[in-house]
């Protein structure tokens, strides 16, 4: 590293596989631009060098794109124009090469999955780690999809027979029983976002023939009740709104060789008033002990459209301010 004038710094870093560059640089060094513009920095290639130029943190921070992209492509993934900005977000403070190692990513027959938050990368870290994972965050933070892929990547390398996908039968102003048809015409409507996840990591006719089979099972929490899951992989999602009783009920259900994933937005309990939510109950359980994790997700981790993060976070500010004055 070089110090030069007016506190720019200059750094040469070299990748040893000259064939492995244009995929690095992108087409016409599309991938470099997008680099520079995101952390104010200027590439020169020479060779199999790049020569990096900046402020010493953006130029530290560019290295750390450059190799994480670098190690990605050696170990066969492909890399979208669309990835290197959230590759870039990653590696900000030097934190990049822990998130971004081949550790992190979910494979599933239809695409590779990489964390595009730090939040998101510390959930793949307990996904791997831990027995009992509890996620919790706004929509739009990608709690239930990375849980689905964890759970279809366990069941095609065949750590876990069956994949288990539950909900509590609550509906923000609705209760099923309203609504027309038989169970199954009221229960698949509401767990339609799981369905959704799942056809987005295996063809439909692999998800039609596992459910036939009873190797993924969907079904709401009151079905748990009086079973042991075991050789599974559990997702409870919306466990915002499961009661004490319920919470304690699924948890209890966990057999051997199984892990299990909740899922929740404390913004969005549809409980009735005056009823407790059970994961508030249940992480003051869980909490001491070592195989559980806990990952907290903010609006920054929202993976929608752009305004979708500000709007929560606008809603987060104003009910904070309304409890405050209450």
């Amino acid at each position: 590293m070089q110090k030069l004038n007016n506190g720019i710094t200059q750094l040469s870093q070299e990748f040893p596989n000259n064939g492995f560059l244009q995929k690095l640089y992108g087409p016409n060094n599309l991938h470099l631009e997008k680099i520079e513009n995101h952390l104010n920095v200027s590439f020169h290639t020479l060779g199999n060098q790049v020569i990096i130029r900046g402020t010493e943190k953006a130029v530290i921070n560019a290295k750390n794109t450059l190799t994480s992209l670098y190690d990605f492509i050696e170990t066969g993934q492909s890399i979208d124009v669309n990835d290197i900005e959230d590759i870039a977000r990653l590696t900000e403070n030097n934190k990049g090469r822990n998130f971004l190692n081949n550790d992190l990513v979910i494979k599933t027959k239809k695409k590779y999955i990489r964390p595009k938050t730090i939040r998101q990368a510390a959930f793949f870290d307990a996904l791997n780690h831990k027995q009992i994972i509890v996620a919790l965050g706004p929509a739009g933070t990608g709690k239930t999809y990375l849980a689905v892929a964890k759970a279809v990547e366990a069941k095609l390398s065949g750590e876990v027979e069956k994949i288990i996908l539950s909900r509590p039968a609550v509906e923000a102003g609705e209760s099923l029983g309203y609504l027309p048809g038989d169970m199954r015409d009221k229960i698949d409507p509401y767990l339609r976002p799981l369905y959704d996840s799942l056809y987005d990591m295996m063809p439909s006719s692999q998800v039609a023939n596992l459910l036939a089979s009873g190797e993924i099972e969907i079904a709401p929490l009151a079905f748990m009740r009086g079973r042991t899951l075991s050789n599974a992989f559990i997702i409870l999602d919306e466990a915002q709104n499961t009661t004490p009783i319920q919470m304690k009920m699924f948890l209890t259900r966990m057999g051997r060789n199984s892990k299990t994933v909740l899922t929740a937005d404390l913004s969005q309990v549809d409980l009735p008033r005056g009823v407790s939510s059970g994961i508030k109950d249940a992480l003051e359980v869980l909490r001491p002990i070592e195989e559980v994790g806990e990952i907290t997700m903010s609006h920054k981790d929202v993976i929608r459209h752009s305004l979708v993060a500000k709007i929560i976070s606008n809603y987060s500010k104003r009910d904070k301010q309304i409890n405050r004055n209450e």
